[in-house]
């Protein structure tokens, strides 16, 4: 389809709320939507989630755009951008049906005995802190956290030392028996159910 109106009339009247504007640049640019979409494999409800991405990543950018000649590949971009988040988010997904789901729906009557056990792990784990350490994890781990300001004032503890602090106290607690103990015991029983 091939489009002779200059592209900087409708930029200008879609941001002034002109519908009519709106629809034309959607008319006229979402087979370029779709055709990145259709290079990156999706497809149907995937490739819509893309398309009113990249349509409200235009209504959010319509001050920036210096060069409204441009649009084209501006939308290729940032269609192809929305594809590729789409995809990575995709990756991550853990699958909701099949074999890994029932091999883990078999392991949560242990949950609540595997919870138990992790609690009674991070207290002992605790009660080899010092007070000093404890004292900061109480206050980091409180819901909600305490603001890093009230914990650098109770504890004496510079505001910008606290994460590094933080991250000392939990090794020495890892370093505990008991935790310890129970990521070995954990890891193994993850492994089998995984194998």
């Amino acid at each position: 389809m091939c489009y002779n109106s200059p592209v900087t009339p409708l930029l200008e009247n879609a941001a002034r709320g002109m519908e009519p504007a709106w629809q034309e640049i959607v008319k006229r640019y979402s087979p370029l939507v779709f055709s990145v979409c259709r290079r990156h494999g999706l497809q149907g409800a995937d490739a819509d989630d893309v398309a009113g991405s990249v349509w409200l990543r235009l209504v959010a950018n319509l001050a920036g755009i210096r060069e409204p000649e441009a649009l084209a590949g501006w939308l290729r971009t940032t269609a192809r951008h929305e594809c590729l988040m789409l995809l990575r988010r995709r990756r991550r997904e853990v699958p909701t049906t099949g074999e890994l789901l029932d091999r883990l729906i078999e392991l949560e009557p242990d949950a609540a005995l595997i919870g138990e056990e992790r609690r009674d792990a991070a207290r002992a784990a605790c009660a080899h802190l010092s007070v000093k350490d404890q004292q900061l994890l109480a206050m980091l781990f409180a819901d909600p956290p305490k603001p890093y300001k009230e914990i650098s004032s109770v504890l004496g503890i510079p505001v910008g030392a606290i994460g590094p602090t933080r991250a000392r106290c939990l090794t020495r607690a890892r370093r505990s028996p008991a935790i310890a103990g129970l990521l070995a015991s954990h890891g193994q029983q993850m492994d089998q159910a995984v194998a």
